[in-house]
């Protein structure tokens, strides 16, 4: 049985052949964190590897690291690498875990995998707009905006892939347009247009574009005549398992009593603390 297709990779391919470099601007930031996180983790990598389907932007991250594309099956060998960077290409992932579980198996025991993407936060507002804009004239709706996933289900994907230590994180980031038209245009520039294997492949009519300029300046406009758009950055950082690493004691394996610990007397069930107008 052949699996669906979220995305239409040709589609994909060739808008991110259409980016510009000045539309690369989230990628930027994006590497920057990532940059930070490295920064705190006190370890040498040795042996890097980064997904991305920007190398123009991030090789400079790990410019000692094997590059490759973020394709069904990376090219990445089995145990080559102390860690792995995913970069700003998961959210478009046919599938999310099977990505993670290459990179998993890529890296080495005790391993670092940091991944950036679009959470689901992103372009909350061209969705609601362009929801809003296809019932009133079309009376459905149709895949715009690819969808996004939540921080916590994100974080959920780590453990089932097999990562031990798994943490995720978010960051948004509000950047303001003149208008919709400039928004579109910057998306174009970022290679981040509708690639969805089921998208409608007619483009919105003038009175589509024009109800749409009208929802949006009027839901989600600034003070200085602006509008809002959201960007939301999830973080996943997970390690290979390996048996160095901290690990959770068995429930029922303490040796302390924590009212010991806290340095305060302990009550049983039942019972509470003798105060003053007792």
């Amino acid at each position: 049985m052949t699996t669906p297709r979220l995305t239409d990779r040709a589609a994909l391919l060739a808008h991110r052949a259409r980016a510009q470099d000045a539309g690369l601007f989230l990628h930027r930031v994006a590497r920057s964190d990532i940059e930070e996180r490295l920064a705190e983790v006190n370890r040498t990598f040795t042996a890097p590897a980064l997904v991305t389907g920007f190398p123009e932007v991030w090789s400079g991250l790990l410019p000692q690291a094997t590059v490759v594309s973020d394709t069904d099956t990376l090219n990445l060998q089995p145990g080559a690498h102390d860690l792995v960077v995913h970069a700003l290409a998961l959210h478009w992932a046919d599938d999310p875990v099977g990505q993670l579980v290459q990179a998993r198996r890529a890296l080495r025991p005790d391993g670092l995998l940091l991944a950036v993407l679009f959470g689901g936060q992103t372009l909350h507002e061209l969705r609601r707009v362009m929801a809003e804009t296809e019932t009133h004239q079309r009376g459905g709706l149709s895949p715009r905006v690819a969808p996004m996933g939540e921080v916590r289900d994100l974080g959920a994907l780590l453990q089932r892939a097999g990562f031990a230590l798994p943490v995720a994180d978010t960051r948004a980031l509000p950047v303001t347009y003149p208008d919709l038209r400039a928004l579109v245009s910057d998306l174009r520039a970022m290679g981040e247009t509708n690639a969805l294997s089921k998208r409608d492949r007619h483009p919105l009519t003038r009175t589509d574009f024009a109800l749409a300029e009208a929802l949006y300046a009027n839901h989600f406009a600034t003070q200085d005549g602006r509008i809002r758009a959201t960007f939301e950055f999830v973080f996943l950082t997970g390690w290979a398992p390996a048996e160095t690493q901290p690990k959770a004691l068995q429930p029922g394996s303490a040796t302390q009593r924590l009212a010991d610990a806290l340095g305060v007397p302990e009550h049983g069930t039942g019972e509470r603390p003798i105060g003053p107008s007792d």
